[in-house]
């Protein structure tokens, strides 16, 4: 699974110190936040009017800023993934633009058709706080890398790219993860620099 994203720069990532996500989101927040999600896709096909989130009863925890991928899947197959590294407005708005962009904008992919809709799956990632990681080779940055929980963030230069923690479920060998990480950073997947730079995350996921 590829993810589409809108990636910044690495020092604005650096520079990120708060997000909605450090404060755990519940499940009922998570369930709320994915019945949001999809209400905006429907809209949208409907040509509703877009909602008014302030008249949603939103916790104010979700609120704070944020940074959520919204992920759509139709019989089993990727359908749209967009998503934000890095928190840039509250966590409830990042949710909804992202489901649209998800469900209408994502390149891969046709706009969503109105028959789709009924079949549609949505999953939500709610992103921690980038950290960067310090290693002194490909090895001790492959010990380092939590197979299974570590998302991560590799730039180098010009080349970047990210893998959600879900993509381990495909990928579940730390050194063929790294190498297909490169491959989708534009890099060769045996590409070697003391100037490469790699930052963690963590998810929340619901579905």
């Amino acid at each position: 699974v590829i993810q589409v994203i809108p990636l910044e720069t690495v020092s604005a990532w650096w520079a990120t110190e708060r997000m909605c996500s450090a404060e755990r989101i519940t499940e009922q927040d998570g369930q709320l936040l994915l019945r949001l999600a999809k209400d905006a896709i429907e809209s949208r096909l409907r040509c509703l009017p877009a909602q008014n989130l302030a008249a949603c009863d939103v916790p104010e925890r979700l609120w704070q800023q944020g940074a959520a991928f919204v992920t759509l899947t139709l019989h089993g197959k990727l359908r749209g993934c967009i998503g934000h590294l890095q928190a840039k407005q509250p966590l409830v708005e990042d949710v909804v633009e992202n489901a649209r962009h998800a469900a209408f904008e994502d390149p891969r992919f046709a706009p969503l058709h109105e028959t789709e809709f009924a079949a549609l799956e949505v999953s939500l990632s709610i992103l921690s706080t980038p950290q960067p990681m310090s290693f002194s080779s490909e090895q001790d940055l492959l010990r380092q890398i939590r197979p299974g929980v570590d998302g991560l963030i590799l730039k180098d230069g010009q080349k970047q790219g990210t893998f959600l923690p879900s993509v381990w479920e495909s990928l579940p060998d730390a050194a063929d993860f790294l190498r297909q990480l490169k491959l989708k950073s534009g890099l060769p997947s045996d590409y070697w620099s003391d100037s490469l730079a790699v930052l963690r995350y963590t998810t929340q996921h619901f579905s």
